[in-house]
């Protein structure tokens, strides 16, 4: 593998930006100076444009194996490096479920035929694989995922005496998605009364509410407490759940933490009348105000993560009466341009945007040479450009499924180029056939 120098860039890292040049040695970072020539290296020059490193998103269903129609590891992860994802950590309700050891290292073989963006996979507990759990070894990927409310795949862990035992023994990350059931059906069931199949969308933040997440996301937090357990709640969706997590000692410290996604950050309830179904997500996109706290706890790092929780379904599926209509949407090559739109917006500063969709999740999981700038790390990095308009349409994106509940929306920064370990897989618009990704390794 050569070399390949960046040059002028503007480094976006460890909350500071500086002009700068650096050099790829393979597949690492090899030197970050204010002026560096090498006649040998490729030279690629990003003047104007801002480099940071590659985002880590730690939360996709990439749908492979069994659900392939809507998704598979390699066309997702090829519409995440368009977005500079770099790194991912998918999901465990696929088809079979990632609910053994052996089915965990057949993804991990699928990822490695297949990815173009370096991966890991999340190990999926259940009300009845305790003992299997207890094999894994805490090194061998990126954690454990309980569905503390029902989403798609039906991996509902629902027994109580179960959800303590999971969590008393295992030292990884356990990611949890917390919506409680028991209230979720109680609502459900009232608007069918009314409505039958064809609920109006709108209603879906009333259907799965506040009081869902809160009581689910509230005894998961008290039950880590109690058993000591490394807790991380995916997908805050409303104001309330923000005051449950603390801001006052340093992220590798916390032993509960918290991630917002994209959708939860950019829609309301107010977006239902024009995007339908096309932004259904459970759990759902709420009210305003619930937004705008999202974003008051990301900005005070009570939220620690932005991730995507990328989940395309086919428009047909989606095309559908609420009780039909699968809740998810693609989100992998858009995220990092929606959190851009907000910097130019003077909502985040771009600084904080790599602390939260880098160097955070690299901290939070322990995940080794990744998610910062630094010589020596792999070189995983993003040239964006925030004067580059650019509207999303069919025929851009990237994503198997083919839509975007961003389509139609102007952009005003571009992702230019991406390079995952050292070999630059994405260009203007064009794409490396080569796959140079790895499994994620941690240091636990």
């Amino acid at each position: 593998m050569g070399k390949v120098l960046i040059k002028n860039a503007r480094i976006v890292n460890e909350n500071s930006i500086f002009e700068g040049d650096l050099l790829i040695k393979g597949d690492l970072i090899g030197k970050i100076a204010a002026n560096i020539s090498d006649d040998t290296a490729k030279v690629i020059d990003v003047q104007g444009k801002y480099l940071l490193p590659g985002v880590i998103d730690d939360q996709v269903h990439f749908r492979e194996p069994g659900l392939t129609h809507k998704g598979d590891i390699a066309s997702e992860s090829r519409a995440a490096v368009a977005g500079g994802i770099t790194t991912y950590m998918e999901q465990p309700n696929t088809t079979p479920q990632t609910t053994t050891i052996e089915k965990l290292e057949e993804k991990f073989e699928m990822g490695a035929r297949s990815s173009f963006a370096n991966y890991s996979f999340l190990f999926g507990g259940t009300n009845d694989n305790l003992e299997e759990l207890k094999r894994l070894d805490k090194n061998a990927c990126s954690g454990v995922k309980l569905f503390l409310g029902s989403s798609t795949g039906n991996m509902l862990v629902d027994d109580e005496e179960v959800i303590e035992k999971i969590f008393k023994n295992t030292e990884m990350v356990i990611s949890a998605h917390c919506e409680d059931e028991g209230t979720i059906k109680r609502n459900l069931a009232e608007y069918k009364a009314k409505y039958g199949d064809d609920i109006p969308v709108k209603y879906h933040p009333k259907i799965r509410s506040v009081e869902a997440c809160y009581l689910s996301s509230s005894k998961a937090i008290a039950l880590a407490e109690k058993t000591g357990a490394r807790l991380h709640v995916f997908h805050l969706s409303t104001g309330k759940e923000t005051d449950l997590f603390r801001n006052d000692i340093p992220l590798e410290q916390k032993k509960i933490t918290a991630e917002v996604c994209v959708h939860h950050l950019w829609f309301s309830e107010e977006d239902y009348d024009t995007k339908g179904t096309l932004i259904k997500w459970n759990p759902a996109v709420k009210a305003a105000e619930d937004r705008d706290r999202l974003w008051k706890a990301l900005l005070d790092d009570r939220i620690d993560v932005i991730a995507t929780d990328h989940a395309p379904h086919l428009l047909g599926e989606k095309d559908n009466v609420y009780t039909k209509a699968p809740s998810g949407g693609p989100l992998v090559q858009h995220a990092l341009p929606a959190l851009l739109e907000k910097v130019r917006e003077k909502v985040i500063s771009l600084e904080k945007v790599v602390q939260k969709m880098s160097h955070n999740p690299a901290i939070l999981f322990q995940i080794e040479k990744r998610g910062f700038i630094r010589e020596g790390y792999f070189a995983d990095l993003a040239v964006v450009d925030l004067n580059a308009p650019y509207q999303v349409t069919k025929e851009n994106i990237a994503y198997k499924c083919k839509w975007s509940p961003f389509e139609g929306t102007t952009f005003k920064s571009t992702v230019t180029h991406t390079f995952v370990n050292g070999h630059l897989a994405y260009e203007n618009g064009n794409f490396s056939a080569e796959r140079r990704a790895k499994r994620l390794t941690f240091n636990r």
